[in-house]
């Protein structure tokens, strides 16, 4: 078995990237340029979620779908996502980083011109389920290969640069799908998605490198994934750190999920003015990780986490009190996800890395267990709390603090955990 080790919460090494062998002959990159290529993998994600939301009515009219089925396509999406997401990290491990996200791209432009053609929406549950086994690659091993290549606060820079530059896709693909569907047609947000694919994998096979050479690449076998998969998952420190991030992300997750309800429902916004929502909330992701970035290596991971929590639990509070007394309204409804948001950004570097330092030989697997109960959950919350939340603001706003309290104990479980362990005289790092 693989025995768990915490990391420090302060970072301690410099900065330094590692030269690593590869095959192919690539220009290689700076870390500002490694970061984009990163963060545009990862846009796949929320691509392939947010813009096409606006297009719901669409679909259904188009393939005479029920809501029910239409929403299924993402519960679909997600669902196969999480199923997935689970064995990207560990093909890297034993395979290279490098030739998971180049495969996964293939796949991912194949699943993305079927969703463009299809005929019904079985068709589209089919070529949905494509785009969702292969679009978390570029998350998964993205951040894989960021520590592979770089020590604890560089680690942590790069992260939230990743996740600043990242945070442009939520505002405007939900913002481009409205527009797509009112000048075009639904299956127009697709083909443009397939065409940023494609020289998507045009620009990796150039320039992105393999940060794992062959030696230390780890056996795909039946007996090393159960080692591999039961360390990770009977370890209690890491499902507290990893619960951190998940149940942020469902806190978020579940007004995206509930966006196209909510919205025209109490709001009374159409398919291109979804920006109400996704503006504040992608500002405070853009900002926070800015934040993050500023401040690695300048405080603690226990101290950005708990600020982060700071303007969470503020967000919520607000949310919840004035939908107790007031009716939903611009700006009130949507402001608080600025914070929110803002908060969660802070967190999400130092909790990711946490997690994933207590397997450092197979970063990988752990990157997709992580991965994996992020989105479990948020399949859950598009399949089921986002549906029956979604026509009252303040069910949402109460549903959200619940997700935000519940991360909050999570965390404070583990420092509590970890005290204990050292008390009793156990090595923690």
């Amino acid at each position: 078995m693989l025995p768990p080790t915490e990391p420090s919460d302060l970072p301690k090494d410099p900065v330094i990237p590692v030269p690593l062998p590869t095959p192919h002959k690539i220009a290689m990159l700076s870390a500002g340029g490694l970061a984009t290529l990163l963060a545009a993998l990862s846009m796949l994600g929320p691509f392939s979620i947010d813009a096409y939301l606006p297009a719901f009515p669409q679909i259904q009219a188009q393939l005479h779908a029920t809501p029910l089925e239409v929403q299924q396509t993402l519960t679909a999406y997600m669902l196969a996502f999480a199923g997935m997401v689970l064995w990207h990290g560990a093909l890297s491990d034993a395979f290279g980083r490098r030739n998971v996200i180049l495969v996964a791209l293939v796949v991912f432009a194949i699943g993305t011109f079927g969703c463009a053609a299809a005929s019904s929406v079985h068709y589209l549950w089919v070529f949905r389920i494509m785009q969702g086994v292969s679009a978390g690659a570029g998350v998964v091993v993205g951040r894989a290969i960021i520590r592979d290549l770089y020590s604890d606060t560089a680690a942590a820079r790069l992260l939230s640069m990743v996740t600043m530059i990242f945070s442009i896709a939520p505002a405007i693909a939900p913002v481009v799908g409205g527009w797509i569907v009112l000048w075009f047609d639904w299956r127009a947000i697709f083909i443009a998605l397939c065409v940023y694919t494609v020289l998507l994998g045009w620009f990796c096979w150039k320039h992105l490198p393999e940060t794992i050479p062959v030696p230390k690449r780890q056996p795909f076998n039946p007996r090393f994934l159960a080692q591999s998969y039961g360390a990770i998952f009977s370890s209690f420190l890491f499902h507290m750190k990893a619960g951190v991030t998940a149940l942020n992300f469902a806190g978020l997750f579940l007004y995206i999920a509930a966006a196209p309800v909510m919205l025209p429902e109490s709001l009374g916004l159409g398919p291109s003015q979804f920006a109400w929502l996704f503006v504040p909330t992608v500002s405070g992701i853009f900002l926070g990780s800015l934040m993050a970035n500023r401040l690695a290596g300048k405080m603690d991971f226990a101290r950005q986490i708990r600020m982060g929590f700071f303007f969470m639990l503020g967000a919520v509070a607000f949310n919840v009190t004035y939908h107790l007394f007031l009716p939903p309204a611009l700006p009130w409804s949507v402001a608080p996800m600025f914070f929110f948001t803002f908060g969660s950004s802070l967190i999400a570097p130092g909790a990711t890395l946490l997690a994933l330092d207590l397997f450092p030989r197979i970063r990988g697997t752990a990157a997709s267990c992580q991965s994996f109960i992020s989105t479990l959950l948020g399949a859950v919350v598009a399949g089921a709390v986002a549906p029956a939340l979604s026509h009252s603001v303040l069910a949402l706003a109460l549903g959200q603090a619940g997700f935000v309290l519940l991360a909050l104990a999570c965390w404070v479980t583990a420092r509590r955990h970890r005290r204990k362990l050292r008390a009793s005289g156990q090595h923690v790092p």
